[in-house]
């Protein structure tokens, strides 16, 4: 018989190298690019410092004179190694960005590197004028700094895909000659059978052939009550088998069982998700053309005033160089770094820039039920007395035999009982009554907790309103019988989360619509949706439909879907922000563009209100950035020599440098509070 150790790196290779194939080459690429900017920023920074020392204008501003022979042309070689080494992501961004016809802050970088370490150069090799290779090797370590901070964030795209292909076992038991051979899932074909055991993950999907379970599937279809199989009913891959073992016919392979359907879909809705562009390459556009256009209406103005060629290009370049000023380069990606710092100290992981800036003009939110706004876990609710019996010893007699099946409902009471500190009866003779329920004795008495079923199939016949409104309600109910003499009726449900009902009341009092999306049947949906007061819902909505139903809901708002199970994975990526619960499932939380480390859905509300100061703080450091521009470019030019006022490159540098600190002061004033 093979081994699973046998197996491992084919299946490595063949199970998951397909989906991991396609995520790999975008993730290495961010990975290679993260790197890059990183090793190039360390090395122009190292430069740098002997840079700054043998350039003329920082030992004018700083008062000492540090020379010796050949000094210019250890300043030039070391400014061009910086030039073209630290500047090389730049130069070649130009090209891009040309190419493409969409000039942003590539352009306005490369044309300001270039301007300066070309005029500066060709002041070493004899032109009359001064040198901009300070101002240009701190430029260039600035922004691969800004850069190098913005790829870490980008390395954080999703890996959705590998995620969901982990959920699937790797092996299944085929049942073969008689007996078992482990196999690897791939190499199954439709008309095998395979073998379940209890705990173990179905391996496919396909139809009960023979025995009989209940499976949990609360994580591939929401559906929060566990399913009953027997033979003839079909099953999915990667459900989770509770009790019973099953024979399965498989159905479906490959591409056309359920869970690669929604990995394709998953693909899918991450490739049509839209772009949207930076403030900062906004601004960069604006700039680029402002740059290039004062900068040569300098150069023209002052030649026809008769003004020398080697004056009226030092007038250009100051205005070049002064038009890409630092701060701009900082201003989003220490806003960035700041609010994402802040988030996850407040259990807020931020994956996704664009889509974290976009939730401050959230309209709806979009929660999953199962797990999000509920625990995802089966408790008491409500308890029916029949007979001269308390509740409390419903709910003791029904939890002491439950106490002896795995059951997820039967660790519901179990758990109920234990939370209000009950104490449990031994059970003598227990017996388990398949896909029904459970009978022993306690003191005596022989009693049975069993499903509605029972009932039905044993002609037991119970007439109450209130178990009947429980019912409706779509929760489970299961009976405690006496010999055939009902004694009381115990409902469970899946437990509301009391976190959930603050952050609907808080939401709703920001104008932000509340609704609720779930497999869970429309009883349940309508039940949960009343009491925590939901604008709208929407029941019974497969996986495959999930997705679909948020694009209907983005025709009327911006939409952001908080969930945590696989299927709700396509939706998350759908929406315009993906916020996944922590305590999720890997898949959910890798399709996500926000993850809620502490699984609270009132940490929706703290997004929001991140997300807006984010957005104030960036806005207001791109005016900084720019309103030196407004201020600095004019006196550059020298439109107030005629008062004797004229900038010259070192004032220049420092109007950059009050420029810059504004900027960081400002990003560092970000509060969550």
């Amino acid at each position: 018989m093979d081994s699973a150790e046998n197996h491992e790196p084919d299946e490595k290779m063949s199970h998951e190298h397909e989906m991991h194939g396609m995520e790999h080459e975008g993730k290495s690429h961010h990975a290679m690019m993260m790197e890059d900017f990183k090793k190039r920023f360390i090395v122009s920074l190292i430069l740098t410092f002997p840079v700054l020392i043998l350039s003329p204008a920082i030992q004018s501003v700083l008062g000492f004179e540090f020379k010796f022979f050949g000094s210019l042309f250890v300043l030039f070689i070391l400014s061009s190694v910086i030039y073209f080494y630290g500047g090389h992501p730049f130069l070649k961004g130009i090209f891009n960005e040309l190419k493409t016809r969409q000039p942003g802050m590539m352009t306005l970088i490369a044309i300001a590197i270039s301007v300066a370490y070309f005029y500066s150069s060709a002041v070493v090799f004899g032109l009359p004028g001064k040198f901009f290779f300070w101002e240009l090797v701190t430029l260039i370590d600035v922004m691969l700094l800004g850069h190098w901070t913005e790829m870490r964030s980008v390395l954080g795209a999703s890996r959705a895909l590998e995620e969901l292909v982990k959920i699937m076992p790797s092996e299944a038991h085929l049942i073969k000659d008689g007996g078992t051979v482990d196999i690897r899932v791939d190499e199954l074909k439709v008309g095998d059978q395979v073998l379940v055991k209890p705990g173990e993950k179905i391996p496919i999907d396909g139809i009960v052939i023979e025995g009989e379970t209940s499976v949990n599937e609360a994580m591939l279809t929401g559906e929060s009550k566990p399913v009953s199989k027997k033979s003839g009913d079909e099953i999915i891959g990667g459900a989770i088998n509770s009790e019973g073992s099953l024979r399965i016919e498989v159905k479906k392979t490959g591409e056309d069982t359920y869970l690669n359907q929604v990995i394709e879909l998953v693909r899918t809705a991450q490739e049509s998700k839209s772009k949207t562009q930076d403030l900062a390459n906004k601004a960069a556009l604006v700039l680029t053309i402002i740059a290039i256009s004062v900068g040569t209406l300098t150069l023209v103005a002052w030649l026809s005033f008769g003004q020398e060629f080697v004056f009226a290009l030092e007038r250009a370049v100051t205005v070049m160089v002064i038009a890409c000023p630092h701060a701009l380069g900082l201003a989003i990606p220490l806003v960035v770094a700041v609010s994402t710092s802040l988030a996850a100290g407040s259990g807020l992981l931020i994956r996704e820039r664009q889509a974290f800036e976009r939730a401050r003009n959230l309209q709806a939110i979009v929660f999953d039920k199962t797990g999000t706004l509920t625990e995802g876990k089966f408790g008491v609710t409500d308890i029916v007395p029949l007979a001269d019996t308390d509740k409390d010893e419903i709910l003791r007699l029904s939890a002491s035999m439950e106490a002896y099946s795995e059951h997820p409902i039967a660790l519901g009471v179990v758990n109920s009982a234990k939370e209000q500190n009950i104490e449990l009866d031994n059970v003598e003779d227990f017996k388990s009554i398949p896909g029904k329920g459970v009978e022993g004795s306690i003191q005596g008495r022989r009693l049975k907790v069993v499903s509605p079923g029972y009932l039905k199939e044993n002609g037991i016949e119970l007439q109450n309103d209130q178990i009947e409104k429980i019912q409706q309600q779509g929760k489970t109910v299961v009976f405690l019988l006496e010999g055939d003499i009902p004694l009381g009726a115990v409902g469970l449900a899946d437990i509301i989360r009391k976190e959930s009902k603050e952050a609907i009341e808080k939401l709703r009092s920001m104008d932000v619509k509340c609704m609720m999306l779930t497999g869970d049947n429309r009883f349940v949906a309508q039940w949960v949706a009343e009491e925590l007061e939901l604008d709208d819902y929407f029941a019974e909505v497969l996986p495959h439909e999930k997705s679909q139903t948020i694009k209907e809901i983005q025709e009327k708002y911006t939409v952001a879907m908080v969930g945590d199970g696989v299927n709700d994975a396509p939706a998350l990526v759908q929406a315009d922000v993906g916020i996944a619960i922590g305590a999720g499932t890997d898949v959910a939380i890798e399709s996500a563009d926000i993850i809620l480390v502490k699984s609270d859905p009132r940490d929706a509300i703290d997004i929001i209100l991140l997300s807006k100061k984010t957005y104030s703080k960036m806005f207001q450091n791109i005016l900084w950035a720019t309103g030196y521009n407004a201020f600095a470019i004019p006196l550059a030019a020298g439109v107030l020599i005629g008062y004797g006022i004229l900038l010259s490159p070192a004032a220049g540098a420092v109007l950059m440098s009050l420029s810059t600190v504004i900027v960081s002061i400002n990003a560092k004033s970000l509060k969550m509070g």
